[in-house]
């Protein structure tokens, strides 16, 4: 019989049950690997048989380590979300995890002020102690990953694939300086798993969890970033964004966000005036932050937002990813509506407001 984490691992490796559904099934039968024992379809996401044993074999091949939500070092912030992944794979510091964070993101294609805020927000982030979260994409994620490397501090860059799939190409060598200057790069994806249109998505998530609180420098009505701040709001975390030109496409989504209540940051005085502490607090405090600008919501709603990225997502395959019965749902598909944070479209799909 496998090992709790063992069984996490299995459980990951397959496409047959989601996150929530797993941890129904081990409130049930008692343990993840009852769970896993009792699971009817064992195959994995490529077709063939689960192998727990490969999957550890090649994170020591790697140098990456396995953490599991049954395991200690798994960070805290992360295991009091909802939707939390079973399993992280982490390439650098895994305490560098539990630090207090900051997320810092926007758009693949920024302007010159996108990437100068970006770089300034992750130096001085990183200069009062902050751990400064971001996806690793190219733009302003990667302008926050060099701001907080510049300044000597921590910084976790979460990928939107497996990190024997690394994409983009053009920030390898981000990755390494980051996992080598005590920060992390961390992916929920099994080895093998390719980025896609899924993926990214779910790594907002965890982008958004692992923060204190989001910032969004730049980023145009329809992206990435205004899915993270959502997901932020919806999660509790204080929602920031910082200001740009009115007639600025690549600034609009900041805009909107601000114009629906975000915080206004123009620097890190903004900013800690928004969690409510000080910049220059050690990075181990435990600060509450201030409540969220934006609505919550339940525990299952948030796992229906994650699966919804910007195109749209049919009922059917919600039911699949979320692991919840159809019924249900239908459900909270319609309570999200009324809570304007889905649309319902033809032919039973869903998809995130224009708005956000």
């Amino acid at each position: 019989m496998l090992t709790e984490s063992e069984a996490c691992v299995a459980l990951n490796l397959t496409d047959r049950i989601g996150c929530v559904a797993a941890e129904s099934a081990r409130a049930k039968c008692g343990s993840f690997s009852a769970a896993w024992e009792r699971l009817e379809n064992k195959t994995s996401r490529t077709g063939g048989e689960v192998d727990v044993r490969r999957e550890y074999a090649l994170a020591e091949k790697f140098g990456v380590k396995i953490v599991t939500m049954v395991d200690d070092d798994y960070p805290q912030m992360l295991k009091n979300s909802p939707g939390r992944p079973l399993v992280l794979y982490v390439k650098g510091s895994v305490e560098a995890l539990s630090m207090k964070s900051i997320a810092v993101v926007g758009t693949r294609r920024p302007t010159e002020y996108g990437i100068s805020q970006g770089e300034r927000f992750g130096y001085d982030l990183a200069k009062a102690g902050w751990c400064v979260v971001s996806g690793l994409a190219l733009g302003i994620d990667a302008a926050a990953h060099r701001g907080a490397l510049a300044a000597g501090g921590k910084t976790v860059g979460v990928l939107g694939g497996a990190l024997d799939c690394f994409y983009p190409e053009r920030n390898r060598e981000l990755a390494r300086e980051i996992a080598e200057k005590g920060g992390a790069v961390v992916s929920q994806f099994p080895f093998g798993r390719n980025p896609d249109t899924q993926t990214f998505p779910i790594r907002n998530h965890v982008v958004a969890a692992l923060a204190l609180g989001t910032i969004a420098v730049e980023a145009p009505l329809k992206s990435g970033t205004l899915i993270t701040a959502g997901i932020a709001g919806d999660l509790g975390r204080v929602v920031m964004a910082v200001p740009g030109r009115v007639d600025s496409p690549a600034s609009a989504g900041c805009l909107s966000l601000l114009r629906d209540g975000a915080s206004l940051v123009r620097g890190s005085r903004d900013v800690a005036e928004a969690l409510g502490a000080s910049v220059s607090a050690e990075a181990g405090d435990e600060t509450p932050p201030k409540a969220s600008v934006l609505p919550p919501v339940t525990l299952e709603e948030a796992m229906v937002m994650r699966e919804v990225a910007e195109e749209p997502v049919s009922i059917d395959e919600l039911v699949r990813l979320t692991g919840l019965p159809v019924a249900r749902v239908n459900t909270l598909c319609m309570t999200l509506r009324v809570k304007d944070r889905l649309r319902f479209l033809p032919g039973n799909r869903v998809a995130i407001p224009r708005s956000i």
